[in-house]
């Protein structure tokens, strides 16, 4: 990838940088930013993995987690698999973990539901990569708003994030 690609160079169009593009910026990773027009609505990570014609194992969504205690967890999986919540709470060394709610992702990550990106939340939180990502050269994860993704490696995006690997899909 190179860097000169990361911005897709229209001049027609100037694309908003979100805080999760402007810390990968910063540090100095090269990415590609990929957008997706999506004005007649909301559509899933797997129906644009597909209409980017991306495999959408290769494509990841950021899901964040609570404990019992308050505690945050995010968890990045591909696309077109199911978090296992069992699997996440065992890797974060927890009892139990339940999906955080949508009306809650806001105020906690920065984020909207459809837009969570792993990089750039308010603050860090454990992290977890399924570790079927190792899989691929580079992963695509959001880019911190609904319709825009960013192509990275996966070593960057570990060294970012501060995430780990592991086994937490169905």
């Amino acid at each position: 990838m190179k860097r000169s690609e990361k911005m897709g160079k229209k001049k027609d169009k100037k694309i908003e940088k979100t805080n999760a593009v402007r810390m990968v910026e910063a540090a100095g990773v090269d990415y590609v930013m990929r957008t997706q027009d999506l004005s007649d609505g909301f559509t899933s990570g797997l129906e644009i993995a597909k209409m980017q014609g991306q495999d959408p194992a290769q494509v990841f969504k950021t899901l964040v987690t609570e404990s019992s205690k308050g505690e945050h967890f995010v968890c990045v999986i591909p696309v077109d698999r199911e978090l296992e919540l069992k699997k996440a709470a065992k890797h974060f060394g927890v009892k139990k973990l339940d999906m955080m709610l949508s009306r809650k992702l806001l105020e906690t990550t920065g984020y909207i539901h459809g837009g969570c990106s792993p990089v750039g939340m308010k603050k860090p939180f454990p992290t977890v990569i399924d570790s079927s990502a190792e899989n691929f050269e580079t992963i695509m994860v959001s880019g911190g708003r609904v319709g825009l993704q960013m192509e990275l490696k996966l070593k960057d995006l570990l060294e970012i994030t501060g995430a780990s690997l592991g086994d937490v899909t169905k």
